[in-house]
């Protein structure tokens, strides 16, 4: 057997977190099976359904490097065998017409919680004889179509991530609805449960992994399974992922999609990396520094918590840093340009850029940071707080002033180790002050504050584009 796996989004939103580890998920459980990796877009809520949105989870995926293996089915193209599939129960007497209106199921679920009961449809049209229906069609009724369910039903699978499950028929809510509303004897759309039966079987779907809040879906699908003649696919169902109080990541907590994590400067490889361990833990001797394919080789339900995991920037922040310290320099130029670009700056030399890019590299949590940490060399920085402090202190001007006129005498070929050495001490000795103070007060002009990447390095570059002399003039 070809273990065939799906991915299933509802193009009503951008890629979520959630959604993304579940295909992630999906993925490395094919790739280890040597199996494939498969994607349906569930596009039945016309309403909301929107194609950008399909391109941003078509791209999102493409971007965490989780390739799919055939072309997407696109569900609501399906809709005739959807609809095959429900009229085939109405003919078997597994299904049938309700004409129970909207106002009516309020006033019987009201009735029920006064009574402290559970909601759930009674059934009441299940049984409906022919002058019954024939009088709600006179009278215009439209009817949902709904599947018969046995409440002594016990429903059981062996779930991969659970283990053995069993679950009360008569804890489904009653008789389900597969289609909506429609006039006389038309089948409306057909509905979620329905659907994504039809289409995992007609996609030879071998297992379906998704979020544990489909738990009672798998209940209500293996009934239709049975229903259709169909066989059903084996479940994982995997853990939710949590915001720090516990409940359900949402759009409530700030940052969920996968869009807004690469625009913040997050990597593909830590973003994979990290969505593997929420609720997957490594096995002995593997570290939690890994890429996907690393993953892959080693990657199974029998480590993959049942317990919901915890979201954790600083682990993922972690992660990001250790992705973007060991690219090569070109590699992280290349995601450095653009930005730069989009800044407005001037790019002086390659060779410069790469320079620059070994210099704030080993500081870089985001990509982004790449911006904040270049800004003073393509902008006059703005003086901080502890900058002009360092520059107020007694000698602090008078040994810049000095350094200046040195560097102005001195023929020019870059500046190194040994010509910074140099050109400090005697600027120091000529001004009367210690080596400390005027390099202190040299970062200070530079970069506008006490902190920054190497002193000398940045001189360096500075001097290169010939900026070091005008923001030393400019602090005297």
């Amino acid at each position: 057997m070809t273990v065939r796996v799906r991915l299933a989004p509802s193009p009503t939103g951008t890629l979520h977190i959630g959604t993304a580890r579940t295909a992630l998920y999906n993925w490395l459980f094919a790739t280890r099976e040597g199996g494939q990796f498969l994607l349906r877009i569930e596009d039945t809520d016309k309403e909301r359904s929107k194609p950008e949105y399909t391109t941003n989870i078509l791209e999102g995926l493409k971007w965490l490097g989780l390739n799919w293996d055939e072309e997407p089915i696109i569900q609501s193209k399906r809709i005739n065998e959807h609809r095959s599939a429900i009229q085939s129960l109405l003919d078997l007497g597994l299904a049938y017409r309700c004409y129970v209106t909207d106002k009516e199921l309020e006033i019987m679920r009201e009735g029920q919680r006064e009574k402290g009961k559970a909601p759930r449809y009674d059934n009441r049209h299940r049984n409906l004889s022919f002058e019954e229906e024939s009088k709600f069609l006179s009278e215009g009724k439209e009817a949902v179509i709904r599947f018969r369910i046995e409440d002594e039903t016990l429903i059981q699978w062996n779930d991969l991530v659970r283990g053995q499950m069993r679950w009360n028929a008569s804890d489904l809510g009653g008789d389900m609805v597969i289609a909506r509303r429609a006039p006389a004897q038309r089948i409306g759309d057909p509905l979620y449960n329905l659907v994504v039966v039809v289409d995992d079987a007609s996609m030879g779907i071998t297992h379906v992994i998704r979020g544990e809040d489909h738990i009672a879906n798998t209940a209500k699908q293996l009934l239709l399974y049975k229903a259709l003649g169909l066989e059903s696919p084996q479940f994982a169902h995997t853990p939710l992922i949590l915001n720090q109080e516990g409940r359900k990541l949402s759009k409530r907590d700030g940052v969920t999609s996968i869009n807004e994590f690469r625009s913040m400067g997050y990597t593909a490889e830590a973003m994979a990396n990290y969505m593997t361990l929420l609720g997957w833990s490594v096995p002995e001797g593997m570290t939690e520094r890994f890429s996907i394919n690393q993953a892959s080789l080693v990657f199974g339900f029998d480590r993959v918590n049942k317990a919901g995991a915890k979201f954790d920037w600083d682990k993922l922040n972690w992660l990001n840093a250790q992705v973007i310290h060991n690219w090569p320099s070109e590699a992280l130029l290349k995601s450095l340009k653009p930005l730069w670009i989009k800044e407005g700056w001037e790019l002086p030399n390659h060779e410069w850029c790469i320079d620059l890019t070994k210099l704030i590299g080993p500081s870089l949590t985001l990509i982004n940071d790449g911006v904040i940490q270049s800004r003073p060399f393509f902008e006059n920085p703005i003086l901080e707080t502890d900058g002009i402090k360092q520059l107020e202190v007694e000698g602090a001007k008078e040994a810049l002033k000095c350094l200046l006129e040195n560097i102005n005498k001195s023929p020019w070929d870059g500046i190194n180790q040994n010509k910074a050495k140099e050109l400090l001490e005697n600027s120091a000795k000529s001004a009367g002050v210690k080596k400390g103070l005027i390099m202190k007060s040299l970062r200070a002009a530079l970069l506008g504050r006490m902190q920054g990447p190497d002193l000398i390095s940045t001189w360096s570059l500075l001097a290169r584009i010939s900026k070091d002399s005008d923001r030393l003039r400019r602090c005297l």
